[in-house]
């Protein structure tokens, strides 16, 4: 099974320049707790989730005016719409991620997949079992640190106002 089989496609994505409340708001209307941020061209530069909206944001006293680019996580493990769903769990599993965004060879967010997906594979007596869902959920629920998480390229502050990315980020 291909990672193009479980995901949400067309997920609704937001820029860097957009804002914390516009987040939310957009989280709650499509019912999510993350969402891709891209860039001009549609190309994945770092996910914000509703625990960067709480952590990054508000506990650290910062308004609903705040720009994504403060609270997102830049550069997110994603995968391709071909990849096998067992290299989809892995990233999950060793990044401690329950999101995956999926991009296209342009690096542009096509889909986006989550445990739920995972779950849902299951249930339908796909190729995922159920057994491989509950590694997933323990790996990515238990205490530590990421393995293998990449360095931002230098020069990249992710507490700048805007993001400008001036390396080439395809091999990250």
């Amino acid at each position: 099974m291909k990672a193009r089989d479980i995901m949400t496609a067309d997920p609704t994505c937001v820029s860097t320049s957009d804002t914390a409340e516009h987040v939310a708001h957009a989280m709650q209307d499509k019912d999510c707790g993350s969402l891709p941020v891209v860039d001009a061209a549609g190309k994945i530069v770092g996910v914000v989730t509703d625990r960067d909206l709480a952590i990054r944001g508000i506990a650290q006293g910062l308004g609903p005016d705040t720009a994504v680019a403060k609270l997102m996580t830049l550069f997110p493990y994603s995968c391709a719409p071909d990849d096998d769903v067992q290299a989809v769990e892995k990233i999950m599993a060793e990044r401690k991620v329950r999101r995956v965004p999926v991009v296209d060879e342009n690096e542009r967010c096509v889909g986006i997949i989550a445990q739920a997906d995972l779950a849902r594979a299951a249930t339908q007596k796909a190729t995922v079992t159920d057994r491989e869902v509950a590694v997933v959920v323990e790996r990515i629920s238990s205490p530590g640190a990421p393995t293998n998480r990449p360095s931002p390229p230098s020069g990249v502050d992710p507490n700048a106002a805007t993001l400008l990315i001036t390396h080439d980020l395809s091999g990250i």
